[in-house]
């Protein structure tokens, strides 16, 4: 009787732990919705949108940098000067700024008078350390990387 208790308590143990398994690894049947699902891409001669590991989609420059923005600016308004552009240079227009495509526009620094471009009002900037496809400056200082 006490060896048929022990070997019913031991399979009633097995059967909650592996139904315990199954509640808690059962995948989803569907995806949550995230901010960075279904965003539309960005493909054109100033932006272009790129997708890393990590941080889902962002944007970048035709040669694949890492474009950022800066918390402590306003819209149109870049508030990055000095020491701040050393790190954080802006990506200003190095051609004509007509037919821009949607999204996009131009500010006129205030220091250096070049039009630096942004994205839905917010001035666009490269990050020093970033080369082509990657991206070390997101969430340094106040600066985040751009999402579409």
């Amino acid at each position: 009787m006490k060896n048929s208790n022990t070997v019913l308590i031991i399979v009633i143990v097995i059967v909650l732990a592996v139904g315990g398994y199954f509640i808690f690894h059962k995948s989803p049947k569907s995806t949550p919705s995230t901010s960075t699902q279904n965003v539309a891409a960005v493909n054109n001669a100033v932006l272009k949108t790129k997708t890393t590991s990590g941080i889902g989609q962002y944007l970048a420059s035709p040669n694949g940098k890492a474009l950022y923005t800066y918390q402590l600016d306003s819209k149109n308004t870049s508030n990055c000067s000095g020491s701040c552009l050393a790190q954080w240079p802006a990506y200003v227009d190095t051609g004509s700024t007509s037919n821009l495509p949607s999204g996009v526009g131009v500010i006129k620094r205030s220091d250096d008078n070049q039009e630096q471009y942004t994205y839905k009002g917010m001035p666009l900037y490269f990050f020093i350390s970033d080369s082509s496809g990657k991206v070390t400056g997101n969430g340094i200082g106040s600066f985040s990387v751009a999402k579409p």
